[in-house]
C-alpha cells in the first residue's frame, strides 16, 4: 500500500511540475505546450515507475534509458527552419528536460527534481529579457538589393554597411539585364539596421531591397 501511495505522489508530483512548465510554453504560444509537456513529464514518469516494477532481477533502467533515445525524435519534431533562422531549440530543449524531470520523479528524486523544475522555470519565464538583450547587440539579417549595374556598386554598398557599423559575413552577387542581384548576411544592433535601411531608401541607384 505505501508503494502505491508513494506512486500516488509522483503521478501528482509529475503532473504539477509538467503543468508549471507547460503553462509558460503555452503562454508563449509554442507548439510543444500545457497538456504535452504534462503528457511528456507524466510519460517519463511512468516509464520509469514502471521499469523498476518489471526489472525483477534485471538490470532496472532498461526502460527509462529509452526514454532518452525515444524522447529525441520527440524534440526534432518541435525544430523548424524559418528563413534563415532555426525556431524550436528552446521547445526541444523543454521537452527533453521535462522528461528527464520525469524520470528523476519516478525514480524517487522529487526534492532533487523540485529545485532543477524551480531552476527551470526562472530560466524559462525571466532570461528571455536577458536573451532579447543579447540579441539586440548584434543582430543578424539577410538583405535582398536589386541595384543599378556599376563596377563600384558592390564596394560602394558595402562601404554603406561599415558606415553603418554592420559586420558583413558573406554575401552573394549576381547579374541581371543591368542590374545587380545581391544578397548580404550581415550583423549588428537594431539601430544600425535601421540606418542602413534609411540610406538604402535614400540612394537613388538602389532600385529595390528586402530586409
Amino acid at each position: 500500500m505505501e508503494t502505491l501511495q508513494l506512486d500516488i505522489l509522483k503521478v501528482g508530483v509529475a503532473i504539477v511540475i509538467g503543468g508549471l512548465i507547460g503553462a509558460e510554453r503555452e503562454f508563449r504560444d509554442k507548439s510543444a505546450g500545457f497538456r504535452t509537456i504534462i503528457f511528456i513529464c507524466l510519460g517519463a514518469t511512468l516509464f520509469t515507475i514502471f521499469s523498476e516494477r518489471f526489472a525483477g532481477d534485471n538490470d532496472p533502467t532498461r526502460i527509462s534509458a529509452n526514454v532518452v533515445t525515444g524522447i529525441g525524435f520527440l524534440g526534432a519534431g518541435a525544430i523548424l527552419r524559418e528563413g534563415n533562422r532555426v525556431i524550436g531549440l528552446t521547445t526541444a530543449a523543454t521537452i527533453w528536460l521535462a522528461a528527464a524531470i520525469g524520470v528523476g520523479i519516478g525514480g524517487g528524486e522529487i526534492r532533487f527534481v523540485c529545485i532543477a523544475a524551480a531552476a527551470a522555470i526562472i530560466v524559462l519565464g525571466l532570461f528571455p529579457r536577458f536573451e532579447h538583450w543579447i540579441d539586440n547587440l548584434n543582430e543578424t539579417r539577410q538583405y535582398e538589393i536589386v541595384a543599378k549595374y556599376d563596377d563600384q556598386a558592390v564596394e560602394r554598398l558595402r562601404r554603406k554597411f561599415a558606415d553603418c557599423g554592420l559586420h558583413v559575413r558573406s554575401h552573394k552577387e549576381a547579374k541581371r539585364d543591368q542590374e545587380l542581384v545581391l544578397e548580404w548576411n550581415v550583423a549588428g544592433s537594431p539601430d544600425a539596421h535601421e540606418r542602413l535601411k534609411r540610406r538604402l531608401f535614400e540612394d537613388a541607384a538602389v532600385r529595390e531591397f528586402k530586409a
